[in-house]
């Protein structure tokens, strides 16, 4: 007991504020259980005092601005300084490589103070004879720490869930789909554009992250192939509807609609399998720390992330950083979208089935939503090509969608089989010999002057 008294000192309370600040699931784990007394100096009692109030109004940890506003409420000069000198010592601990221990550790951390405090208080209880209080207070404290929260009730719980709405989701920019996914992905949900390289998987995780800054919302996209700038100016293309390659000739017109922008958009970049999710998540927490709470995430694409795995074969690897995606969604409670390759055999299909998913079956089995998309080469010439869903948790599956597809543009619509533009693109594509045949022949006669048969 001397031992861990002494090894859960003033450092070591220190690295739990820093845990604190820094990682919301072991905030959300252990925020009911420590309590302010448990903390040795005046200042990390204040500090540990506001950040209980703030995560109990707001559900979640502060942030480092948040704090320091909270500190100017402290009138007293010298307890102010001292705070001011505590939150430095926690944030200079942000890169100590021992916080993973400190929180495994923060539990028995709790159970220790709770009996170090029936020890003090067990002392007067001692002289007088009063055994029996004695046990009921040592057996009191080893109790602490326990898990309080032992699940919904489910009987009296009704008006609770009836007061609160099940899902709330982020709609993509087709109605087609959202219809099909009872509005759209929602908070800790995992979805999955799957096709062959080259077909457009990019383009259309940029265009729902697009769709989703158009609604003001905040998107976080990581890309591990292309380049930060160049993922920008797809964007660019996306928003105001102007040629990629001709960017520069449209300045004025690119900046009009970003300025019309209600959201905000951060794109970063890793180069490929550099970046495991635990990269994802820690960038994830410095952008809560400055005051950046994502609505949605892209990650372009999960296949080419780095596994923190010790699977040796490949696919098992790829299996286990879906697994680990749909776990961080559902740790910070947000839509994730990404992409995954379909194998070779999958170019030459006018529709894209679960067996044509490259590598390990089970991330189809993991993610929650799953749409793949086929394109021919006439269909990159007729700029066409189908959605088909191949997998849905909220709704049917199987159906396929045909859609306009312009890379130029970045122009994705997705339309019901049923409707005038779906008519319109599927016929496009039952006559995609034909189509390929004149616009051939256009392009000749433009180049020389003559058709040809």
């Amino acid at each position: 007991m001397s031992e861990n008294l002494i090894q859960y000192g003033t450092s070591f309370q220190s690295k739990i504020i820093t845990s604190l600040l820094l990682d919301s699931k072991f905030t959300k784990q252990i925020i009911e259980i420590l309590e302010v007394s448990y903390f040795d100096t005046d200042s990390n009692k204040y500090l540990i005092k506001s950040i209980k109030e703030y995560f109990v109004k707001y559900k979640t940890p502060p942030t480092m601005e948040a704090v320091k506003v909270i500190m100017e409420e402290v009138d007293n000069p010298t307890l102010k300084t001292t705070i001011v000198d505590s939150l430095r010592n926690a944030w200079n601990h942000r890169e100590a490589t021992d916080l993973p221990f400190v929180q495994e550790k923060t539990l028995e951390f709790c159970k220790n103070q709770v009996v170090k405090g029936a020890i003090m208080q067990s002392v007067e209880l001692l002289e007088s004879h009063r055994y029996d209080e004695i046990k009921g207070i040592i057996d009191k404290a080893m109790t602490a720490g326990m898990e309080r929260d032992i699940g919904h009730e489910y009987i009296t719980g009704f008006e609770e869930r009836m007061s609160q709405q099940a899902r709330i989701v982020m709609p993509t920019a087709w109605d087609s789909v959202n219809d099909l996914m009872d509005g759209g992905l929602g908070g800790g949900e995992l979805g999955v554009i799957v096709a062959p390289a080259g077909i457009g998987k990019s383009w259309t995780l940029q265009a729902i992250g697009a769709h989703a800054v158009k609604q003001g919302k905040t998107v976080i996209h990581y890309t591990l192939e292309l380049n930060a700038q160049y993922v920008g100016l797809r964007y660019d293309t996306i928003v105001s509807g102007q040629p990629t390659g001709n960017l520069q000739y449209y300045k004025e017109e690119v900046q009009k609609a970003i300025d019309k922008l209600k959201g905000n958009l951060i794109i970063k970049y890793w180069p490929t399998r550099t970046a495991s999710v635990n990269s994802i998540v820690a960038h994830l927490q410095q952008c809560e720390l400055q005051g950046i709470k994502p609505d949605m995430v892209i990650v372009d694409y999960a296949d080419i992330m780095k596994s923190t795995s010790n699977f040796t074969e490949k696919r098992h690897q790829i299996g286990h950083v879906y697994e680990e995606l749909r776990g961080m969604a559902g740790e910070f409670e947000i839509p994730v979208w990404t992409a995954s390759q379909a194998n070779r055999s999958a170019l030459e299909e006018d529709v894209i089935d679960a067996s044509k998913v490259s590598e390990d079956y089970s991330k189809v089995m993991t993610s929650d939503f799953v749409m793949s998309m086929s394109r021919k080469v006439e269909d990159k010439i007729a700029n066409t090509g189908r959605f088909h869903v191949i997998k849905n948790r909220f709704g049917p599956d199987g159906i396929t969608f045909p859609a306009t597809i312009n890379t130029n543009t970045g122009f994705i619509q997705i339309y019901e089989t049923s409707s005038q533009g779906g008519k319109a693109a599927q016929g496009k594509m039952n006559n995609a010999d034909e189509y390929l045949r004149k616009t051939l022949a256009q392009k000749k006669k433009d180049f020389d002057g003559e058709g040809f048969e």
